[in-house]
């Protein structure tokens, strides 16, 4: 008897390349945000989607506070229009993020998700910053009202 793993054949070999090479274009991770901004080669715009009671509590350094209803043309006019947009939200819990990659692009823009979110990011071990320029050690407990 076959275990569960192997219980459903598994994807040809230029398949699973095909369809991870896809998810690569959709996502990325909070490790490769944290590396490309310790290196500088940040050639993204990193979109904190809850809202800015969350955001003060505890985000991303460097990312930039945008709650998904507020994603307009007008306050994206602020950004290149090439602009990749890399957005996060509370964590695997929350939708909130695939409604803001929506919103993004419905409007035109590239867009990819960092998985995760603040969740990912606290898991990673990685340090949040707070409103007031302190490290923050712990997720926002407040609703991200995404």
């Amino acid at each position: 008897m076959p275990s569960l793993i192997s219980e459903h054949p598994a994807a040809s070999a230029p398949e699973a390349l095909a369809h991870f090479s896809q998810r690569l274009r959709f996502e990325t991770d909070c490790s490769d945000v944290y590396r490309s901004q310790q290196t500088g080669q940040v050639d993204f715009i990193l979109l904190d989607v809850r809202n800015a009671v969350a955001f003060a509590a505890g985000h991303v350094a460097g990312s930039v506070n945008l709650p998904t209803r507020t994603i307009t043309p007008e306050r994206l006019a602020q950004f290149p229009a090439d602009s990749l947009f890399v957005v996060y939200c509370a964590g695997p819990h929350c939708n909130g993020v695939h409604r803001a990659a929506v919103r993004l692009a419905s409007l035109g823009h590239q867009v990819k998700e960092m998985i995760g979110g603040v969740t990912g990011w606290l898991d990673e071990g990685l340090p949040l910053a707070k409103a007031d320029g302190q490290d923050a050690t712990t997720a926002a407990t407040a609703s991200c009202a995404c």
